[in-house]
Order: C-alpha cells, then sequence, then structure tokens
C-alpha cells in the first residue's frame, strides 16, 4: 500500500504523525535476545497496544484501521522502519547495537518496494479525531 506522508518536509516528526508498537513486539524482541533491553522508550512511539499474542503482530496491521477511545480512527499506512536511534543511550537505559541487529536478523520488511529494513511497530495516519486513555479497547477493522 503506497501512501504518501502526510507531514511537510520541515516537520519535526518522522514520517507520519502516528507511531503505534504492541507489547507482543516487545516481548518477541526480549525473547530473540534476552541479553537486551528492549525498553519501550528506545521506540519513541505515540501509542504502545497491549496485545496478548505473540510475534511482531503489527506487520498484519498494515492497511487496516484501529478503532479506541472516543471516535479515535487510524489507518495503519507502512510498518515503521528503524535506524540507529534505538540503539543510543538514554536516561537508565544504555548503548545496545543488538536491539538493531536483532530487528536485521528477525523483522526486516519492504518498505513500499524501496528495500527491506529492519522494523518494529507501524505508523498511522488519523482518520477521525478524537480522544484515547490509557486502558482503552483497541479494536480493528
Amino acid at each position: 500500500m503506497g501512501v504518501k506522508s502526510p507531514l511537510p518536509p520541515e516537520s519535526f516528526l518522522d514520517v507520519f504523525p502516528v507511531s503505534v508498537i504492541s507489547t507482543s513486539t516487545l516481548e518477541q524482541l526480549h525473547q530473540l535476545q534476552a541479553e537486551s533491553n528492549f525498553d519501550v522508550r528506545r521506540f519513541r512511539m505515540n501509542m504502545v497496544v497491549k496485545t496478548n499474542v505473540s510475534g511482531f503482530v503489527e506487520n498484519q496491521w498494515v492497511g487496516n484501521a484501529l478503532a479506541m477511545g472516543k471516535n479515535v480512527r487510524l489507518m495503519v499506512t507502512m510498518p515503521d522502519p528503524r535506524c540507529v536511534m534505538v540503539t543510543l543511550p538514554q536516561n537508565g537505559i544504555p548503548k545496545d547495537t543488538n536491539v538493531l541487529r536483532t530487528l536485521v536478523n528477525h523483522n526486516r520488511l519492504d518498505i513500499m518496494g524501496g528495500g527491506k529494513f529492519p522494523c518494529a511497530g507501524v505508523y498511522a495516519v488519523v482518520v477521525e479525531e478524537g480522544f484515547v486513555s490509557i486502558g482503552d479497547t483497541v479494536k480493528f477493522s
């Protein structure tokens, strides 16, 4: 699915306005490389969805809508390609090049025909605005 980014070139955001990751992906990464710290802060996500299945579940979300909170609807546009930023140290989290290496070895995805990139999470655009709170249910459509 080829979706053009709605952001102007000078935007502070990466590619799309919303980034989403699942707890399943974080757990999958931990299972693959238990010595590394896959703290969600490494990935700088807007939303973390609690899931109870295994694997990189967001890979199947691309092209689908996520409904949550009060009237919020997101369209998942593409996997979220990762770079060296996820390996850098942060407050209480040491530098770890194995974070990116694990994605390279286990979740490289084609990004809109541009080649395979290490991915974790997905990008989305807002279809319907509303309010989201911690603990809201997320539904797929």
